[in-house]
Parts: structure tokens; C-alpha cells; sequence
């Protein structure tokens, strides 16, 4: 049996198919957090905008991601965000650089890191 992760075709082994379901688990929760946390940011930016608290700040985060593709989806979520954008990705050095309309923690940015990271490394 042949399954396809990563783009390269592995042969069945046992555990190979476990660790196959077990992403595409991780992506689905990915993809839920990921929705809710775009919903309840939504609200966030509406009521700052109507009362004007707006404190713009940026901010640099370390990643636990190591491979490029990780960052990347990393980053592009943090910019799908409301209230957030990704301005910089190093990927060398792990980091990156987000502003935010207020101070935030870095797990209030990035809390789907834990899904990405399941999902693709």
C-alpha cells in the first residue's frame, strides 16, 4: 500500500499510517483554531476600532518551527488574523516579526503553532 505525504511516495510500514492519520488530524484542528481565532479577532478589531484602542506595536516572536514551509504557514496565519500582519520571516534564525494594533503575548499571536508543527514536522 502506498500512502503520500510530503510529495514523495513511502511504502506502507507500520506507524507510517498512524503518523499519516495523525497530521491529517493536526490539520483539521489547525484549520478549526485557525477559524475561530480569525472570528474572535474580527470582534476584537471591530470594538477597538468604534472605542479607538489602538496601541500599534512590533514585535518579534521565536518559532519552535524549523522548516521553512512551517514558518511560512506560520506567517501567512498570523497575517489572516485580524489586528495582526507579518512584516519579516527569518528562517534561519526562527523569527518572526509581527505587528500587532495592540500588545499582545505571544501565545494570544500564535496559537495554532502547536497545530503546524503536528501537522508538518
Amino acid at each position: 500500500m502506498l500512502i503520500f505525504p510530503d510529495n514523495i511516495y513511502i511504502k506502507y510500514k507500520k506507524g507510517v499510517k498512524s503518523m499519516f492519520i495523525t497530521r491529517i488530524f493536526y490539520g483539521i484542528a489547525y484549520f478549526i483554531v485557525l477559524v475561530f481565532e480569525i472570528l474572535k479577532a474580527t470582534v476584537d478589531v471591530a470594538s477597538r476600532t468604534v472605542t479607538g484602542k489602538v496601541e500599534p506595536v512590533v514585535v518579534e516572536i521565536q518559532t519552535e518551527l524549523k522548516r521553512p514551509v512551517s514558518q511560512t504557514i506560520l506567517a501567512n496565519s498570523i497575517t489572516l488574523t485580524p489586528g495582526t500582519l507579518s512584516i519579516d520571516l527569518d528562517s534561519e534564525n526562527q523569527i518572526i516579526k509581527v505587528a500587532t494594533i495592540v500588545p499582545k503575548e505571544k501565545s494570544d499571536i500564535i496559537p495554532f503553532e502547536s497545530y503546524i508543527k503536528g501537522m508538518l514536522e
